[in-house]
């Protein structure tokens, strides 16, 4: 037996004194840092729409701002584990590479706030719990180091059932944070604007095609993408962004971007997004 299987092991008894405590998410962590080296984890609890629970984070106070608290304002929306989350990826270990979109890189999303993080990758364990909940724990590299290699990731694989399991035992009930969330009326104000934001963005001005349009360059999908998920050609949905552009009183994807922020900020329920 190696040493690192040793402390695999030995880090195993910890986990599962842990269960259902709140020292669970910290003792797997240190547990799965015995197999690979990583420089953060995050772990967000998603529900439909709603805003992501932050179970657990090891980041410091400048990056929790943007890795946690900016990220709950509205941003998530547009992160490919949330999307992969909302269209129910079957429970497993994921690149957020495999999973983006693919202009996702080349996203004024990306651009605009991912990008601030810092990191050389992110991947991630994809739970389901009951109540339609869904829980993602990220492991992360910042900086300059290299991505996970495949070796790394199969090593990541082959516990991932062990990880699953605790998950699944810890956090059952999990679906109650949600609902005791729900009772906060600033909560359900939040709620209902970062909904209605996503769902109706630009409603006075787009028709819906243009508003589906829309969500998916913002999620960083390119014009063939979009094509095959909307099931119309290339050149058609070329023309539907030349008239959002031209509706919106705008000529870049970065100022489509800071629309869209502007809206999830306001502070009181949404409207319609007026003529500018």
């Amino acid at each position: 037996m190696s040493v690192t299987d040793k402390q695999w092991h030995e880090e195993i008894g910890n986990v599962v004194r842990a269960l259902k405590t709140p020292d669970y998410p910290q003792t797997l962590v240190d547990a799965l840092g015995t197999l690979v080296e990583f420089d953060f984890s995050v772990m967000f609890a998603y529900r439909g729409e709603e805003r992501p629970v932050d179970l657990y984070d090891n980041f410091g106070a400048k990056r929790r701002e943007v890795f946690v608290t900016i990220y709950q304002e509205g941003p998530y929306l547009l992160d490919p584990f949330f999307q992969a989350s909302q269209d129910r990826t079957p429970a497993g270990l994921y690149r957020l590479r495999e999973l983006a979109p693919d202009r996702f890189y080349q996203s004024e999303y990306f651009r605009s706030y991912y990008i601030k993080t810092g990191l050389s990758e992110e991947i991630g364990f994809f739970v389901a719990l009951p109540g339609d909940v869904g829980a993602v724990i990220s492991l992360m590299r910042a900086g300059n180091r290299q991505t996970f290699s495949e070796k790394e990731m199969n090593r990541l694989r082959t516990v991932e059932p062990f990880v699953r399991a605790t998950a699944e035992h810890s956090w059952e009930s999990l679906s109650t944070r949600f609902s005791n969330a729900e009772t906060d009326p600033e909560h359900q104000i939040l709620e209902r604007q970062l909904e209605y934001t996503f769902r109706n963005f630009g409603r006075s001005l787009l028709s819906p095609r243009e508003r589906e349009v829309v969500g998916l360059v913002l999620r960083g999908h390119s014009s063939d993408s979009i094509s095959k998920i909307l099931g119309i050609s290339p050149g058609t949905v070329k023309v539907h962004r030349k008239n959002i552009y031209a509706k919106l009183g705008i000529i870049s994807q970065s100022e489509l971007f800071s629309i869209f922020l502007n809206s999830l900020s306001r502070t009181k329920e949404p409207e319609a997004l007026s003529k500018r």
